[in-house]
This record gives C-alpha cells, sequence and structure tokens, in this order.
C-alpha cells in the first residue's frame, strides 16, 4: 500500500478499502454536468478518429503501420484519456471548471471494459477460425489491407482498375488452392483454408453488432441526459496485491485533487486556462491618506482586505427581492502563474509550501501580501459562476495590491463559452433506401447492420492485439490531444454568439464589483483611512461598469 501512502502525503486524499467497498458510479451526485456527459460520449463513438480535429485543429491523428488495425474515435479517445489522464509520469493537468474530469474517465474506462469483452469473443473466434487456419487467414487479411491500401484508410471506392486486380488476385488464389498437389484429409483441409474463416467471420459479425448497439446505446443516453452513471468494476481491488486496481483508484484520486488545486495559469492573450479570455478589467486605485491630521492610519495588509471582499462575496445570493437572482457561487483564493500564449504545459506547486497539488492557506497569504511586483505568483480572489449547465463559466478575478502609498483594487472578467457543437452530435443509423418490387414507385427505407463487413475484419484483427496496447499503437496509430491539456477550456467555443449567455456575463460584473469595493473601503475606513477619494473612484467605476460591453481586454489595442 505504498502508493496509497505517497497519494495521502501528496495529495491531501484517502480512500476507504474497508469491507464493503463499492463499485465505483458517476452519478448526480458527483458533479455531472451535461457538458461532463458531450464529453464522456466520445468514448463510445464509430467514426472516423480525424473528426476530433474538427473542434480543435491542435488535435492530431498519428497513423500507424497499417491502416487495417487503426482505431475508430471511440478506440483512440479512450486511449489517450486513459494514457494522458491516468498515465504514470503524465503533464499537469488543466482544471476543467463546468465539468466533471473523473465522469469522462469512467466513462472510458467503462468503453474499454466494453471492448474488452467483445475483444475476448473475438479472440476466441480468431482462435478458433483463424489459427487453425492460419493460411487462409492470412490471404484474407492480405486482400483487404490491399484493398485498404489501394482505397485509402477512409475506405473510399477502389476503381475498377483496383477492383479487376483484386478479383484477378482472388480468382488466382481459389485455383491454387483448388489444384494443389495433395490428397486426403490433407486436402480437405486445404480446401477449408478459405471458407472456414468466412464461417468465423460470420459469428464475429454478430459479436460486433451487439457491442456496436451497446456503445451506441450509451453514445446516445449520454447526449440526451438519461445516461447511466459509468461503472468500473476494474478500479475496486478484489485482494490485497490487486496491483491493477490500486493503479487505478490512486489515479482517479490524483485527478480529483488536481481539479481542486487553487493554482491556475495565465496564457496571454489566450487568458487564464480554464476560464476563459479576459474581456473588461476595472481599477480602483487611490493614495492612502489618514483620515484624521497629525495621526497615521492603523496598519494593515492586503490580506484583510482580500478576506473581507472574500466574506462578503459569500452574500451575493442574497438580495432584498425574492426575484431569483444569483445562484450561489464558487470563492476561491487563487494563486495565478503566467505560462505564455505558446506553452506546451503547465506546472504543479513543488516544494515545502505546496500541499499535495495546491499552495498552503499560509503561502496564499504571504503571496498577497509581499508578491506583488516582479516575477512570481501573483494572489486573486475568484468568484465563479457555473452557468447553463456547464455550457458557460464567468469569473470575477479580484486582486489588491499596494504599492508605495497606493492601493489598486482590481476587478477583472474572464468567460469560457459553450462546447463546441461536435460533441452534441448522436449517432446516425444506417439504412437506405428500397424500391417496393409491388409498387415500383414507392420506396421504404431498410435499416442495415451497424457494422458492415470491412470492420468485422478490423475489429477482429486488432482484437488479439489489445492486450499489448503500446504495441497496438505503433501498428494502428493513436492521436494526440492538445496541450496543456484540460477537458474544459480545450474544446471551448466563444460565448458572444449566444445572447442569453452574453446578458449573464455582463450583468455578472456590476454586483460583483460594487460589492467588491464596498468591502473594500470599509476595511480602509475601520483602519483610519480617508476613504472620500475611494468612494468617489468607486461610484464613477460604478457607472462605467453599467455600460460593460465584451472586449479583448489583455490584447492592449498594441
Amino acid at each position: 500500500m505504498a502508493g496509497l501512502d505517497d497519494l495521502r502525503n501528496g495529495a491531501g486524499v484517502e480512500f476507504d478499502f474497508a469491507p464493503g467497498a463499492q463499485v465505483p458510479l458517476s452519478g448526480a451526485g458527483s458533479g455531472r454536468t451535461g457538458v461532463s456527459d458531450a464529453i464522456a460520449s466520445v468514448a463510445y463513438r464509430d467514426v472516423e478518429p480525424a473528426q476530433i480535429c474538427e473542434p480543435n485543429d491542435a488535435a492530431s491523428v498519428k497513423k500507424g503501420r497499417f491502416t487495417l488495425l487503426e482505431p475508430n474515435l471511440g478506440e483512440a479517445f479512450t486511449r489517450a484519456i486513459e494514457t494522458r489522464m491516468l498515465g504514470d509520469g503524465r503533464k499537469p493537468l488543466v482544471q476543467s471548471f463546468g465539468a466533471e474530469p473523473q465522469t469522462v474517465v469512467e466513462h472510458a474506462l467503462n468503453a474499454k471494459r466494453i471492448r474488452r469483452q467483445r475483444d475476448r469473443r473475438l479472440t476466441a473466434i480468431m482462435v478458433a477460425f483463424g489459427l487453425l487456419f492460419l493460411p487462409g487467414v492470412l490471404v484474407w487479411l492480405g486482400l483487404f489491407q490491399l484493398r485498404r491500401t489501394i482505397a485509402g484508410s477512409q475506405d473510399r471506392r477502389t476503381g475498377i482498375i483496383g477492383q479487376v486486380v483484386l478479383a484477378l488476385l482472388a480468382v488466382l488464389i481459389v485455383l491454387f488452392v483448388i489444384r494443389v498437389p495433395v490428397d486426403g484429409v490433407v486436402r480437405l483441409y486445404v480446401w477449408s483454408l478459405l471458407p472456414a474463416p468466412v464461417a468465423g467471420w460470420f459469428l464475429a459479425r454478430q459479436v460486433c453488432e451487439r457491442t456496436a448497439q451497446n456503445l451506441r446505446a450509451h453514445w446516445s443516453d449520454l447526449l440526451g441526459g438519461g445516461g447511466a452513471g459509468a461503472r468500473i468494476p476494474e478500479a475496486v481491488p478484489q485482494n490485497p496485491n490487486d496491483a491493477e486496481a490500486e493503479r487505478l483508484r490512486i489515479g482517479l484520486a490524483k485527478l480529483t485533487a488536481e481539479q481542486n488545486s487553487n493554482v491556475v495559469h495565465y496564457a496571454g492573450p489566450k487568458g487564464i486556462l480554464g476560464m476563459g479570455v479576459r474581456w473588461g478589467s476595472w481599477q480602483l486605485a487611490e493614495e492612502l491618506r489618514p483620515r484624521d491630521p497629525g495621526r497615521e492610519i492603523d496598519p494593515f495588509r492586503s490580506w484583510d482586505v482580500a478576506r473581507a471582499i472574500h466574506d462578503q462575496m459569500r452574500m451575493l445570493e442574497r438580495g432584498p427581492l425574492h426575484t431569483g437572482g444569483f445562484t450561489q457561487p464558487s470563492i476561491v483564493h487563487w494563486v495565478v502563474r503566467h505560462v505564455g500564449e505558446g506553452a506546451g504545459e503547465v506546472s504543479r506547486p513543488d516544494g515545502p509550501t505546496a500541499d499535495g497539488y495546491s499552495f498552503s492557506n499560509v503561502e496564499v497569504q504571504r503571496i498577497c501580501n509581499e508578491q506583488q511586483y516582479g516575477s512570481s505568483e501573483r494572489h486573486y480572489l475568484g468568484v465563479q459562476f457555473v452557468l447553463w449547465d456547464g455550457e458557460l463559466v464567468v469569473t470575477m478575478m479580484i486582486s489588491v495590491t499596494v504599492l508605495h502609498h497606493t492601493l489598486r483594487i482590481e476587478v477583472t472578467g474572464h468567460a469560457l463559452g459553450p462546447l463546441h457543437g461536435f460533441f452534441r452530435k448522436g449517432p446516425e443509423g444506417k439504412s437506405r433506401n428500397v424500391r417496393d418490387p409491388l409498387r415500383p414507385w414507392r420506396t421504404t427505407s431498410r435499416k442495415l447492420p451497424l457494422v458492415e463487413a470491412r470492420e468485422v475484419v478490423r475489429l477482429a484483427a486488432r482484437a488479439p492485439l489489445t492486450w499489448f496496447p503500446a504495441r497496438l499503437d505503433k501498428l494502428g496509430g493513436t492521436i494526440s490531444l492538445p496541450e496543456p491539456f484540460g477537458l474544459r477550456h480545450t474544446w471551448a467555443t466563444t460565448p458572444w454568439r449566444n445572447r442569453f449567455m452574453v446578458d449573464d456575463v455582463l450583468r455578472t460584473a456590476t454586483p460583483v464589483l460594487r460589492v467588491a469595493h464596498a468591502a473594500a473601503i470599509r476595511v480602509l475606513e475601520e483602519n483610519g483611512v480617508d476613504v472620500t477619494p475611494f468612494d468617489s473612484r468607486a461610484q464613477a467605476l460604478s457607472g462605467q461598469v453599467e455600460a460593460a460591453e465584451p472586449r479583448h481586454a489583455d490584447e492592449y489595442n498594441m
């Protein structure tokens, strides 16, 4: 249990391995949102892997050596998510505000389990009808690989010349098998080399069709809002030496701890990763002067102001009228690091000041009071609203700095838009129009199997190799996810094309700004500061914020 001890010391997360441990199940109580389900649905999809580049062209598809072994989108996405989010020695992740990463990972593992059950059956069929009739299987696989090579991996038509070449080659192979100079039992075996794999193919097709229907049912349910939680029994230890289950459980715990980190990263004009671009900024900066002549102001620190603002922000959802209003916000003291617009990865806290994946409370206070100038982390108080079932994330960031005699309170607005429409695409049934033989002027739609002949061959060829995923990645190919990777911001779009989302973003600024100024002025007044200039400036800003409009605040028009 050394890994568990490391996790307790590193991430501050503990697990109860007492008898009666339940199968992990993602549900409404685990923070699932529509965004989480939409992203998780990709793990069940059976379309081309290149479609992952549609929502973000920073993703890429790496081709393997054999197109016959290439994965579909669900297989490639599942493998990429498991490697990127649960792999040993993985890079740090960007927090996914408005989504629940564990839900996505659990569904990826669930899709992997469903496919693994199918692959076990296909492997048994391959042994019975493939290994015993290996020469015939190699001939069929060679023909299919040649056809895919001529037509391309997307299985376009091979053309007349290609079809003629394949037909002639198939005829020559059949003639060779019929005329092979052997007799008796060996002759019967040679004659069965070609038809035996076809019989195995029919059995494999039934297995593949049932699995495809199961996967598509999960896909549809997740997008319809009625999807059941993903069950991953392999994450429950079956005995004290179950290393794989221990690895999965610790990986999920680390994922949750990293999601709850209080460190975020500013990527220049891209804004804060996970929170979106900065669209507005309002600054109150005035000189600290004593209220009473001949008397110094009482000493206070930036943290005192930030803490007072934090306490007052907790009352945002309350108002004098019963009109609904704000939902309960998430209020967090953030430590913000600069990483640059083109950064390929982010960093985690380390050293004695780190508490797992977060900075300790003492260090956060020190940063707020002392690190306000120069190359260092900065403190921000964040007020975050997750709206539209996770589709819109509105974050107001408040910083308090004191340089010489000037106290500056800066309020900035960040907005992360809805998920790309690609993740809302449901499965399309396969059908074709057939003319009625008795009434030729009528056509009827006939449902087709979900799994075509070439797909059965691909799945059967991949099945024995799924127990060696690293080798299969080289032979079939993989997809790479955009970096720095976070499930939410990677595939977010702009909120400015939705009228109501824009209204929600703009309306958030005014109350937050006024509460921040009121709390700060109260602290100043309690410590003997002349608040007249602060009050005048706050009223001016209060008027300006009423005309708030989205703009590129981080570009400064330079």
